[in-house]
């Protein structure tokens, strides 16, 4: 009888469930999405969403470079389709070139040498948005390919537009197009998609943070006008030829790219200055973090034996290589003289000066790692990845920026207390160390990333559900033009209203010319009565 009653109350639950999984709405169950993500660790980001995507019944399908990096040929999530994209002219060792120019720019003075780094960069990305652009045209030239792509009736891109391709196929193809973002060709994305007043939004690359003085809001305008013109005269050149072979006239890439239905942006106001933002907008930054999982038993026993004092992680990224053999012995030293054990991702030549309290591995698993209850301290290179990881975990950092976006990066966080940050360029073993107990032995820099890190966790939804909830939105009602603005349609002269300004300053010159000319007039009228 017991098992009866027990049984009775069991079917209408199960029937209760069973209603609403075939009630629940399926209009987006399936879709087809097209992708076109960007190599390296951007991919790492993508292939977090592109799961996610693939669990919840869509059909994926990646359109990448015939020689990735990272990207797999063979996935079980996803379908593949190679083209040349940049890999005839581009590889791993233009970046190392990069650094060693970037590294001389760090010789000047602070004000100067944030410039001398972006006209660097402007003149890397210059290249190879000239390559893209080829690309780009070759796929558009290929009738037989693009046929393929129409006949396959995708029901969203979903694209990263640092590699423009993917927004000049999804215009091309009239798709909705869901941006995963937080780079775009014109620089950081928030200053293409939102108000940026420079009065307190530094510009990418300027190093400023949002309370600036006079000489730093003139630093970030001159910054600003430097990207204008990188963007207007050298990069979007580029793609003025197919765009007049293959698109209505006047179109262009910046409208594409406002014509977006959703920016999923790769940032959260704990980690950026808080700035004005738009309703197609919505932040994911760190929806990739994740809790630890359990470390391969060596790495587990390695953590355990540091006893109280911890372990010390060191990641550069994809960068693992690029210092020179000075840096490294410098860095070994400093790591020698510490309590604390070190698990250091590391390539090339061991360094002659490695103490026996380090470990040199070539591959570490970082949010695991900085996740241990072992961890103290994160020596990190600033990508932006790793340093949402080090939020989420908790851990302080010590800053190794080499490139692009880490300067700003490891300076967000210097700003709220949570890093400390060393130059590359001079680097030596007793600065270094002396950084490293500063972080360590200070208990101000832990405390304050570990608020950053209850700051980022305090959310309704995660990240992660909040980035597929609108996904599925624009698959649902197959666009979101509704949350655009207006704003990106209008002249430049009228969306900052200088057609009404100059209409107010002409009636009230005219006004004043009246007034004056009827003031002359009485004048001479009363001069003539008394001369009579």
């Amino acid at each position: 009888m017991k098992e009866e009653k027990g049984m009775s109350k069991i079917i209408p639950v199960f029937l209760i469930g069973l209603c609403f999984l075939l009630l629940r709405p399926t209009c987006c169950d399936g879709s087809r999405i097209l992708v076109v993500p960007v190599d390296g660790s951007h991919w790492l980001n993508m292939e977090v969403l592109l799961k996610e995507l693939h669990s919840r019944g869509h059909d994926i399908t990646v359109l990448y470079s015939a020689k990735s990096w990272y990207i797999p040929k063979n996935s079980t999530f996803f379908t593949s389709i190679t083209r040349r994209m940049m890999e005839d002219d581009t590889d791993k060792n233009a970046y190392n070139r990069m650094l060693l120019d970037v590294m001389e720019c760090r010789k000047s003075m602070p004000f100067i040498r944030t410039f001398c780094q972006n006209n660097l960069i402007g003149s890397m990305l210059d290249m190879g948005h000239k390559i893209l652009a080829g690309a780009t045209a070759e796929m558009l030239d290929d009738t037989v390919f693009m046929k393929e792509l129409q006949d396959a009736k995708f029901d969203l891109m979903l694209t990263d537009p640092a590699l423009t391709i993917g927004v000049l196929l999804g215009s091309y193809l009239k798709l909705p197009m869901v941006f995963n973002v937080r780079w775009i060709n014109t620089g950081e994305a928030h200053f293409t998609i939102a108000p940026s007043p420079l009065s307190y939004v530094p510009v990418p690359g300027s190093e400023l943070h949002d309370q600036m003085n006079f000489l730093e809001r003139t630093k970030n305008i001159l910054h600003y006008l430097q990207s204008f013109y990188q963007l207007h005269f050298i990069l979007n050149p580029h793609y003025s030829d197919l765009l007049q072979r293959h698109y209505p006239p006047g179109s262009d890439l910046l409208s594409m790219q406002y014509a977006a239905d959703l920016w999923l942006i790769r940032t959260d106001f704990v980690f950026e200055f808080p700035r004005p933002t738009m309703p197609n907008v919505v932040y994911i930054g760190g929806f990739q973090c994740k809790k630890a999982n359990p470390l391969p038993v060596e790495l587990e026993a390695f953590m355990q034996s540091s006893g109280e004092h911890g372990v010390v992680v060191m990641s550069l990224g994809t960068f693992v290589s690029v210092l020179s053999r000075e840096a490294t012995n410098a860095i070994a030293a400093a790591f020698a003289q510490l309590p604390q054990k070190v698990v250091w991702k590391f390539a090339g030549e061991k360094p002659s000066s490695l103490g026996n309290n380090t470990l040199l591995v070539n591959w570490l698993p970082q949010n695991d790692l900085l996740g241990h209850p072992k961890t103290r301290a994160f020596v990190a290179h600033g990508g932006t990845n790793g340093m949402y990881e080090a939020i989420y975990h908790g851990v302080p950092v010590v800053g190794l920026p080499l490139l692009f976006d880490q300067f700003d990066n490891v300076h967000r966080l210097k700003v709220r207390g949570a890093a400390q940050h060393v130059e590359a360029r001079t680097l030596t073993e007793e600065g270094f160390l002396e950084t490293l107990k500063d972080v360590l032995n200070n208990p101000s820099y832990r405390d304050n990333m570990q608020r950053l890190s209850m700051l980022h966790r305090d959310l309704p939804i995660s990240p992660i559900d909040t980035a597929i909830f609108w996904i599925e939105y624009v698959l649902r009602n197959k666009r979101a033009a509704h949350l655009q603005s207006a704003g990106f349609s209008m002249p430049w002269y009228s969306y900052f209203c200088l057609d009404v300004a100059v209409f107010f300053i002409i009636i009230i010159v005219a006004f004043a010319w009246a007034l004056i000319a009827f003031c002359r007039i009485l004048c001479k009228s009363r001069r003539k009565r008394k001369a009579e």
